[in-house]
């Protein structure tokens, strides 16, 4: 297992902590049941970033269109620096001149399994799947439910978003564009930045 301090040097490295609102991470120790967060982030372009808790940290991954429930979408997922587990209900506007400059919400979260390590056949742990490129997890979240792999491709370090073909998987859903607000604070992207401006 990596220590904490290793997997967030990136991330302190990018951020001034005297004026970002981001947290500096300070929450150690892993929840009961690991947690997932997506947060909605308008960083100048519009994304999603994925995290999942993962050996003391959050491995994260931007993605440009946000989940889909439907199984037929792929969607690009671009890894970027792992983030501490207090990011998890960070919501706020990282203000211009700093790194990710923009407004974030949580609009999903909850707790999430590893189905790798369910599999008799499998049985690989989080950090493994990460390794073997190949994440498969059951998101208990409010919007986002049911089976979803990341599966990465290729040389270039992108992976894919696929939600898996099970009871949860409707492909006549958009959450992405009917469910926009912050499942913590109930407010939108616009409201956050209103109240942070005024």
């Amino acid at each position: 297992m990596v220590p904490p301090n290793d997997t967030l040097s990136t991330y302190r490295r990018k951020r001034d902590f005297r004026r970002t609102p981001e947290p500096s991470g300070g929450k150690t120790g892993s929840s009961e049941k690991p947690l997932f967060v997506i947060q909605k982030h308008d960083a100048g372009n519009l994304h999603y970033d994925l995290r999942l808790e993962m050996d003391g940290a959050l491995r994260s991954w931007a993605v440009p269109k946000g989940p889909s429930t439907d199984p037929r979408e792929k969607r690009l997922a671009v890894p970027t620096e792992d983030h501490p587990l207090d990011y998890a209900d960070f919501e706020g506007v990282i203000p211009e001149g700093q790194y990710g400059a923009g407004t974030v919400l949580v609009w999903d979260t909850g707790p999430y399994r590893n189905l790798r390590s369910e599999k008799k056949d499998d049985g690989l742990s989080m950090t493994e799947s990460f390794a073997d490129g190949k994440i498969e997890v059951w998101l208990e979240g409010r919007k986002i439910k049911g089976g979803y792999a990341l599966i990465r491709t290729g040389k270039d370090e992108r992976w894919l978003l696929v939600k898996m073909d099970d009871d949860e998987a409707d492909a006549r859903r958009n959450p992405v564009s009917t469910e926009p607000k912050s499942v913590l604070s109930g407010q939108t992207l616009e409201q956050i930045a209103a109240k942070s401006s005024g």
